[in-house]
């Protein structure tokens, strides 16, 4: 086992990981950092359990990625050693370029750019430092493959970062429902056409992971209290950046106060060299030890905003099915203005209404090719006998009302 370091996951066990590239990207500190933020963000208010990290959700991802290319190899379907570990590389990075709380940031601190075209970034930056050995990887990442199979692998409907994130989540959330079997998944694996379909066998597996998502998204990623929790610092995090951009002088770790001070997008990513090592230097701890102090501000807004994240003083939360009356807006509104004693426009800072919709099944995004032993491939919407793709197919809408208690 010289040849491999072993890393001893809670959710598939004993991870091997072959030294050598694949070892040296795990190694490189842009991917390090990513023991520093959460892999749920702040969902730990409702489930404790769910402090696990996007390092480990990478490393479950390689892990998968490796049975998947073995399981293919099996099938006979030809895999060059370079693309295998290629593809193992590009899964082990594709989350790289998370923020702090994974997409809190997103929006808030940064705009106009995702989180994906970070990831690109660092791993151009990694690609960098170990002399261009990962060109076919980001090459894979880009889908600028010729074979299309493996950037599939990595983003797609059975991509293997859905595999791990919807059984590792469930795992540490303690939503037994979302238990998929993403090893059976991963066996039903197989190519027709230069196409990733899933062999007729794996439908039943199929019908569990698309019923399980929808259960993942509503119970737990979507979670009133967890959503309610977010918006508190959401709003925290803008109102120190409105307070700093006006000229005040605002606590924070200099990676934070840099994002704090300027409006950063993708145009200031490409003309401010610096910018990326600061959002590298930028992790959950730099926000919570701003919070610590920025609860003692001489700011009302940024004080209660503040000691609300610290102190668990949750958002009231009201869920529905149609956006809330002028009326109920403006009834909240005064009785916040009145009890923090705060302007009618500030109040912005202590409520927001935010309209979310999750399908279960959109034909044109969720297309799972299920292959029968005659040779044809037909969707998993046609396949299956129990999944109604009307019903599931329907757009679901709702809107959060989100504001400070008073």
């Amino acid at each position: 086992m010289d040849g491999y370091k072993i890393i001893n996951d809670p959710v598939f066990g004993f991870i091997k990981i072959r030294k050598g590239l694949l070892y040296d990207i795990v190694q490189h500190p842009l991917f390090q950092r990513l023991n520093r933020i959460n892999q749920l963000g702040l969902a730990s208010v409702v489930y404790p359990g769910a402090r696990h990290t996007r390092f480990q959700h990478s490393i479950g991802a390689l892990h998968l990625m490796t049975e998947a290319v073995k399981s293919l190899i099996e099938k006979g379907i030809y895999i060059f050693d370079s693309e295998a570990e290629a593809v193992k590389a590009a899964i082990l990075m594709h989350d790289i370029g998370h923020g702090p709380f994974s997409h809190v940031l997103e929006d808030t601190l940064i705009h106009g750019i995702s989180h994906e075209d970070i990831s690109l970034m660092m791993m151009e930056k990694i690609n960098k430092d170990m002399h261009g050995e990962l060109n076919l990887a980001i090459s894979i990442f880009k889908d600028e493959y010729p074979n299309k199979i493996f950037h599939q692998l990595i983003s797609s409907q059975l991509d293997m970062d859905r595999l791990d994130y919807i059984r590792r989540d469930s795992f540490f959330t303690g939503v037994t429902e979302g238990n998929i079997g993403s090893a059976r998944i991963i066996k039903m694996l197989n190519v027709k056409d230069d196409r990733l379909v899933v062999d007729a066998k794996g439908i039943y597996s199929i019908e569990n992971f698309l019923t399980t998502r929808r259960l993942m998204y509503w119970q737990v990623y979507l979670h009133k209290t967890a959503v309610g929790y977010e918006k508190i610092l959401v709003n925290t995090l803008l109102r120190a950046k409105h307070l700093s951009q006006s000229g005040k002088e605002i606590f924070a770790t200099p990676a934070l106060a840099y994002f704090l001070r300027h409006d950063v997008d993708a145009e200031w990513f490409a003309t401010h060299p610096e910018t990326l090592q600061m959002y590298a230097d930028l992790d959950d701890s730099d926000i919570w030890s701003a919070m610590k102090v920025w609860k003692n501000s001489d700011d009302i807004i940024l004080s209660t905003l503040a000691k609300d994240m610290l102190d668990r003083h949750l958002f009231k939360v009201e869920v529905s099915e149609e956006p809330p009356t002028p009326e109920h807006l403006a009834e909240i509104k005064k009785n916040i203005s009145e009890t923090i004693e705060i302007s009618d426009e500030d109040t912005s800072y202590m409520m927001t209404l935010t309209e979310i919709g999750k399908d279960m099944y959109n034909p044109e995004d969720d297309s799972i090719g299920i292959l029968f032993k005659d040779g044809i491939v037909k969707d998993i919407s046609e396949a299956s006998e129990i999944l109604n793709v009307q019903l599931l197919s329907k757009k679901i809408r709702k809107y959060y009302l989100c504001y400070h208690r008073f």
